[in-house]
This record gives C-alpha cells, structure tokens and sequence, in this order.
C-alpha cells in the first residue's frame, strides 16, 4: 500500500507542470511573477483594509483566463455584486457562464455551544472539499475563514485544514483563503497554524490617515517557493481598481500617518535641517514593535537551524539633538532606512532605531554606521561631526546562547544601563 501511494504521488508531480499565474495583486505579480499554479495562499487583515477586494481581484483574473472560480462569501450574493461593482467587474455575467459559483456559506451560530463544537467545525471544512469535487474549479477564494475555526483542539483543526488543502492541492486548484487579523493569543496561535502550511501570506495593516482613499502596507511573506522573499509596501483602495500599489503617494512620508501636510509644513519651518521629501519605495522594511519580534524570532530559529549569523544594530539618538534643531528621530529612521537592504528589518521605539542584518557580520554593521552619513539632512563635514556627537550604537550578534527575541531585545534595550555592555559613540566605528 505504501509502495503505491509513493507511486502515485510521484506520478502527479511529475504530470502537474508547476507554474506562475497572475494574482490581479500588483505587488505578487511584480514581485514573485504572479503565484503558483495549485498553490495556497493567505490573506490576513482587520476589517475594511481590502481583504475581499484582493479575494475579488483574484477572481477577475480567473474570470479573464475563463477558468471556473468558487466564491465561498459570507456576503449576501447582492453585496458581493455590488463589491465586484466597485472594480468595474460584472460578477453577475459570469455567474451567467458559470465561471464564477458563488457559494454562500452560513457561518456556525450555537456551535460553540456544544459539547464537542471540533466535530462539526471539521464538517464545515470538508464542505469545501464536497463542493470542490462537485465543480471541478480552477481557483477557490474563500472569505472568510474567522467564523470557522474556533477550534478548542488545535491539533484537530491543523489536521482538518491540512486534509482540506490535500484535496485542493492534488486537484491543482490555486486557492485563496481570508482570514481577520488575530486580536487575541488563541487567535494568533490559530492564525499561526493555518498560514504555516500555505505557500504564502498576504498581511493587511490598516492605516488611518487624512486622504481620501483607504491606505495601509501590504506585505508578502512566502513560505514555500517565491525565492525572492519577503516585500512590503503601502497600498490604497481606489475606484475601479481595488487593493494597489501601484500609485504615487501624493503626502511626504512620516511616521505619524495623522500628521497633516499643513502640520509637516508648520513643523519643517520650525526644526533645523530637513531631509528632501521622502523617496517613493517600493517596499518598507520598518515594523511595529510586534511584528519586529515575530521576524526576529523567525531569525533566530533560522540560526539554529542553518547556523546563518545575523545583527541587531540600535542607534540611540541622545534627545537633545532634536531640541537643538540638529536632528529628529524621523531623520535619522530615514537615513538608516536608505541605508539598509530589502531585506533587512528596522524598528523604532522611543529614540532608537533598532535594525536587524539578516546576514550580518561586524563588517555590515560598520558599513551600515558609515553608510548612513550620505543621508543625514546635510552633507556637511562640521555638521555630520556634530550630529555624530549625538547617536550611540550596541551592536548584538547572533551566538547559542540566545533564547529567543524577547532576550534579544532585552539586551538591546538594557545596554545602555549596563557598565559591561554598553552604547558607544558612533565616532568610534567610522573612519
């Protein structure tokens, strides 16, 4: 019996050509060339930030190969209509055609209730199978996923979702699954579960900002495959054309995003040197507290699993240089941000600039500190060795005896308390 599972599954792979196709999500398809043929994706955002639009825009571009899409939508088919509407998609026409199956799903009321809710919630999961093998689709999207996996056993529930992608992925369906952002642990943990086994992650975070349009950052994280890694960039909602990167932002950047431009303005006029208007990139490596410690962990768990080394590198900027004019903790996030690389990730907290140099050595973290004078406010020799006068840095390598990011971090933020390990002038490590 073993023999012949080995045998077939062999066969499959060797018959199913893997290949990219296009998402309708600018910032998948310019980055990774679009996603895998058969593969399974996530989406995880909070409410209103664009997470049925994506699922939305993922139809259309089923809809314009004419391959069979099912829809599984919470929604009322005459709302899910008027979404569509709002991206010049006339969902209704190929519905028509059954091209597109629209499937509403009833989420589960008093499951919870139950004794033992695990059993039902499994049966939800498996209806996707039921209805995968009645229409033969070529993609799924299925928004959204929240209602259904109040799983109490998360083991049962990792093991209900890994069945349902086996019947998915050896069918070659490219599916697409909309999850809500995780507000509690258990939420997490089970967030945690489900995007562990998909070939990659599309995360939402919401902005909110004095602009017309909806705004946020996307990021893409690949789990399996996309060797190009991980990008992130702002994204906003705009008529007619859904969830895009692909504009140019119309306010300069900082990291207040309630900060009006008339306020930008009464503060530039204010403060000493300024930076030129922040350079349009097409991703942004700066992260929230926790989500700075999520990738760090990540990294720590690739240490020891491959020994690849890394460095947390803080730059600590002594208070009084903004009180004189010379130079704020927004200046000098921006000068280390336009030092650094895609892939290097960079966290603010207080008058710290913390980064971390996945494939760091002491070498990166002297050519980061070097670097970083070619974006200060000025050019100026007498100005950048005043300026240097101001910032310290704690540079922490990777060793074994890391736990975890919390640790990490610890030490990060206790050094300059420390008479063994401490900040140092950045004087010292430039030539």
């Amino acid at each position: 019996m073993t023999n012949n599972n080995v045998y077939n599954t062999n066969r499959y792979l060797m018959s199913a050509a893997v290949r990219l196709i296009s998402s309708g999500f600018s910032l998948i398809d310019h980055n990774w060339g679009g996603v895998y043929k058969g593969g399974s994706y996530f989406v995880v955002g909070p409410r209103k930030s664009g997470r049925t639009l994506l699922g939305l825009q993922f139809a259309i571009e089923a809809a314009k190969s004419s391959e069979v899409c099912v829809y599984f939508t919470l929604m009322r088919p005459k709302d899910l209509m008027i979404q569509a509407a709002s991206l010049n998609f006339d969902i209704q026409s190929y519905m028509n055609q059954n091209l597109i199956i629209v499937v509403r799903v009833a989420p589960p009321k008093d499951i919870y209730e139950m004794y033992n809710p695990d059993d039902y919630l499994v049966e939800y999961l498996n209806d996707i199978a039921t209805v995968v093998n009645q229409y033969g689709p070529s993609r799924i999207i299925f928004d959204e996923l929240t209602p259904f996996v109040g799983f109490r056993n998360l083991e049962i529930l990792r093991e209900a979702f890994l069945n349902t992608l086996e019947v998915i992925e050896e069918r070659d369906i490219t599916s697409l699954f909309i999850i809500g952002e995780p507000a509690t642990q258990k939420a997490h943990s089970i967030v945690s579960i489900l995007t562990q086994h998909v070939t990659g992650v599309i995360q939402l975070k919401k902005l909110v900002q004095p602009d017309k349009y909806q705004t946020g950052t996307a990021t893409i994280i690949p789990n399996v495959g996309h060797t190009q890694g991980q990008f992130t960039s702002s994204y906003r909602i705009e008529p007619y054309k859904g969830v895009t990167v692909d504009f140019t932002p119309d306010f300069e950047y900082t990291t207040e995003p309630s900060l009006t431009l008339e306020r930008k303005q009464k503060t530039a006029t204010q403060s000493g040197p300024q930076t030129e208007p922040y350079e349009p990139y097409a991703f942004s490596n700066i992260y929230n507290y926790n989500d700075f410690l999520l990738l760090l962990n990540n990294q720590i768990a690739l240490y020891k699993s491959t020994g690849q080394a890394f460095n947390l590198v803080s730059f600590k900027l002594d208070p009084a240089a903004q009180v004189k004019g010379l130079l704020s903790i927004n200046q000098l996030q921006n000068a280390i941000k336009k030092s650094t690389s895609k892939k290097d990730k960079i966290c603010v907290l207080d008058n710290k600039v913390i980064v971390l140099l996945v494939r760091g050595t002491l070498k990166n973290a002297v050519d980061l500190m070097s670097n970083i004078q070619n974006y200060l406010p000025s050019k100026d020799p007498s100005y950048i060795n005043t300026v240097f006068e101001y910032i310290t840095i704690f540079n922490l390598q990777v060793d074994d005896r890391v736990e975890n990011a919390e640790a990490m971090m610890q030490t990060i933020l206790a050094a300059e308390n420390s008479a063994e390990q401490t900040y140092q002038p950045l004087n010292r490590f430039i030539g």
